[in-house]
């Protein structure tokens, strides 16, 4: 909550917070690194350098882009730069996450295991601390299998896991070996440190080689770690109540350790404006709610012309950071949506990798796709007024092109007498 010599003078309306939200994220306005691709056959490397550069930028913007293993049409760190930038060639998107030459991300524990900007190595002190002082995370580690490990790290040099000495000890996928766990353990507590991935293999190595020396020397406090991460998420939301700080970054262990008004010391020293978000659900009188909040100074600055600028159509990865909290997602959009691919089969409702539709600012539907060959196949969409054909028509279209499809099949289509709709629009999108 907000202290009380804190009181906000600000109100933000529903639609203002959305389009703050959707400006902050990358969704309106300038949408950077688009064009990239028609322009690839005459300019070739320069393309691709703009490409890496503008990954980058967008991996600053909203400062954790989160990792799965799931891959539909794509990983989900590769989704979440094609959602916002348009179709950058898959081997670009890795390329601009994982560049060995000049390292510009590490991964680490974020809302989960997340690729962060490079910079952000200090503030997350806090969480290798916590760590260590716990001894262990899932599993028992031995002392002396991360000695080896980080001997052999010294001697050779970034070595992924079976380098190492092999990741499984030979049961189900969730059996480490030995050297696994210490490795991992290691990555917890920030001995090691991850700058690249080979395939969907961890490299490691150590963090006096890769970081520059004003990151490694720099040991910030739990409430510098908790404001500096407070400025994060409130450049990549615009504005933000204490849920979403606490989420945004998996910060309620760090604020229950700490006095009840770290929060607002956090976001005073950050520099944050406090506000009141109307949402559209309905309080207890029955009229909208008014939630405390802290908003972006630079978000609030251009909140006058949040409205103007081009609105990105596309589909969402479910881990995407503008869906991913489904509370928030449900507050600011009124659209209820959840990663069903953990569910058995018979208990999903939109699908296993259902992906919500972004177009004109508003989550308009989603689609659970697959593929087949060379066709992207929508096995259930679901659309939430009959408008919406047109923009996932467009949205599947480009998806397909960009997975390398060159045909999309409808299967389900809900409400039913949306289909034909979605399908006359299918026809008559390029393909």
């Amino acid at each position: 909550m907000l202290s009380a010599t804190a009181a906000p003078e600000l109100t933000l309306m529903p639609d203002e917070v959305r389009r703050i939200t959707l400006r902050a994220q990358g969704f309106l306005g300038a949408i950077p690194g688009r064009g990239i691709g028609a322009r690839r056959a005459s300019h070739g490397s320069r393309a691709s350098s703009r490409s890496s550069g503008a990954v980058a930028a967008m991996l600053r913007r909203v400062g954790a882009v989160q990792l799965d293993t799931i891959s539909v049409l794509a990983r989900s760190h590769e989704l979440a730069a094609y959602a916002r930038l348009g179709p950058v060639p898959r081997a670009e998107i890795e390329q601009a996450y994982w560049d060995a030459a000049k390292p510009d991300a590490f991964e680490y524990w974020a809302h989960a295991a997340c690729v962060l900007p490079i910079e952000q190595w200090p503030y997350f002190a806090f969480r290798r601390r916590a760590l260590r002082a716990r001894g262990q995370r899932w599993h028992e580690v031995s002392e002396s299998a991360c000695d080896k490990v980080l001997a052999r790290l010294r001697a050779e040099g970034p070595l992924t896991a079976t380098q190492l000495g092999g990741a499984k000890g030979g049961g189900p996928w969730w059996d480490w070996s030995e050297v696994k766990i210490a490795t991992e353990w290691l990555l917890d507590i920030g001995e090691v440190i991850c700058v690249r991935r080979t395939g969907w293999r961890r490299v490691y190595d150590l963090p006096e080689r890769i970081l520059p020396g004003e990151l490694l020397g720099t040991e910030l406090t739990d409430e510098q770690c908790l404001s500096r991460l407070a400025a994060v998420t409130a450049r990549a939301l615009g504005a933000a109540t204490r849920a979403d700080f606490t989420d945004y970054h998996r910060l309620g262990r760090v604020l229950n350790s700490l006095p009840g008004s770290a929060m607002d010391e956090a976001a005073a020293a950050a520099g944050l404006i406090p506000v009141r978000l109307l949402t559209a659900g309905r309080g207890r009188s029955g009229g909208p709610q008014s939630v405390p909040a802290w908003a972006d100074p630079a978000a609030l600055a251009g909140a006058g012309s949040a409205g103007r600028g081009r609105h990105r159509v596309t589909l969402l990865s479910p881990f995407d950071s503008l869906v991913w909290d489904r509370k928030r997602t449900l507050r600011v959009f009124g659209f209820e949506h959840s990663l069903e691919a953990y569910l058995p089969k018979h208990k999903r409702v939109h699908g296993y990798f259902a992906m919500p539709l972004l177009a004109a600012g508003r989550l308009a539907g989603r689609v659970d796709p697959a593929r087949d060959g060379t066709t992207l196949v929508a096995r259930r969409v679901t659309l939430e007024k009959a408008s919406a054909a047109e923009p996932m028509a467009r949205a599947l279209r480009e998806a397909a092109r960009w997975v390398g499809c060159d045909d999309v099949r409808l299967e389900h289509v809900e409400p039913a007498e949306h289909g034909h709709r979605l399908a006359a629009a299918l026809a008559s999108s390029p393909g």
